[in-house]
């Protein structure tokens, strides 16, 4: 029963991509592995709210996902940029350089959309941190290896 259950919600997941991917004019490639140029809005909605929930609330589930809103641990932009690309606690890496050879699933974002999304969550949902990062400070920290 466990098997089927894991195969459904695969299946769901690939039509949800092929249906954003058919609506963007993308191929699925792009659409899961690169968000180049989308606002950090845009950028959190389609990447962060399925876990951190559309209002940055967090959620209890299959597994936890904590709450954005108004959390002081934001206050320090090194530790929301080096989260956002290392990841933390099951949260994946989206700072590791693109693969070509494409493992499904997995979402690689530029430093330059990982600052917009960074400086978005710090900026909204009830946190007020004003200071912004940049592509350029994203750059020189640490990345992941594929």
């Amino acid at each position: 029963m466990k098997s089927i259950c894991v195969a459904a919600a695969l299946l769901g997941s690939l039509a949800c991509v092929s249906t954003l991917a058919d609506q963007t004019g993308m191929s699925m490639r792009s659409a899961t592995t690169t968000a180049t140029g989308a606002s950090g809005a845009e950028l959190y909605g389609h990447i962060c709210a399925g876990c951190h929930m559309v209002q940055a609330q967090g959620a209890i589930g299959a597994g936890k996902y904590p709450a954005l809103a108004s959390d002081p641990a934001l206050k320090s932009l090194d530790y929301v940029a080096v989260t956002v690309l290392l990841g933390r606690r099951g949260m994946p890496a989206f700072g590791k350089p693109a693969d070509p050879s494409f493992n499904f699933g997995e979402v690689h974002i530029s430093d330059a959309d990982i600052a917009e999304v960074v400086n978005f969550v710090r900026s909204h949902f009830g946190n007020q941190y004003s200071d912004k990062i940049t592509a350029a400070k994203i750059e020189s920290m640490p990345h992941p290896i594929n």
